[in-house]
């Protein structure tokens, strides 16, 4: 048919795209739409009024309600512009598996109770033991979340940030911790 475009293709040629007006091609469009609303939503929609305190608008964001920034380095997060501690913790604080891109870790639980308690020797793989800490305390729990070490001096899994915040920031967030069950 002479004036219509063919269905036909040679092999190993892309099939043609039809282009809208300014010459975009349809599924640039659709892939970057797609990815902007994404990283939009990265930690979520929440809108005004949607916490209760500012600590839980910390956890669940990493904003605070005073303007301030809540920043961070390294993480599991280093490649992406956002993240919040819901993120890898759950909602409920209770961690698991996470799945970012080609790879995963398990994440911890942090609820309170399971922060405060003495933790029992775990044999894992290749028959090494898990070291134990001492159980967080308020003190413990602010320098892990802001330098990445237990409650023994010993570093945290690099996949955890080290978040900069004012230290009301960080006691809001201490005190929202402490309602995870």
């Amino acid at each position: 048919m002479a004036g219509s475009e063919s269905s036909h293709r040679p092999c190993g040629q892309p099939p043609r795209r039809k282009r809208l007006h300014g010459g975009v091609v349809v599924p640039l469009v659709v892939i970057l739409s797609i990815s902007a609303s994404a990283c939009d939503d990265w930690t979520g929609d929440y809108g005004e009024g949607s916490f209760e305190s500012n600590g839980e608008r910390i956890y669940f964001t990493a904003t605070s309600a005073s303007g301030e920034p809540i920043t961070r380095s390294g993480g599991a997060f280093m490649m992406h512009q956002r993240g919040a501690c819901v993120d890898c913790h759950g909602s409920g604080g209770r961690g698991g598996r996470v799945r970012m891109m080609m790879w995963s870790f398990e994440a911890p639980d942090i609820t309170w109770d399971k922060l405060t308690q003495v933790e029992d020797h775990e044999e894992e793989p290749g028959g090494e033991q898990h070291e134990d800490h001492p159980p967080y305390a308020d003190g413990t729990l602010k320098r892990a979340i802001t330098e990445g070490v237990d409650p023994a001096g010993e570093p945290l899994d690099e996949v955890m940030p080290r978040w900069r915040m004012s230290e009301q920031d960080l006691n809001d967030l201490l005190e929202f911790i402490k309602t995870l069950e």
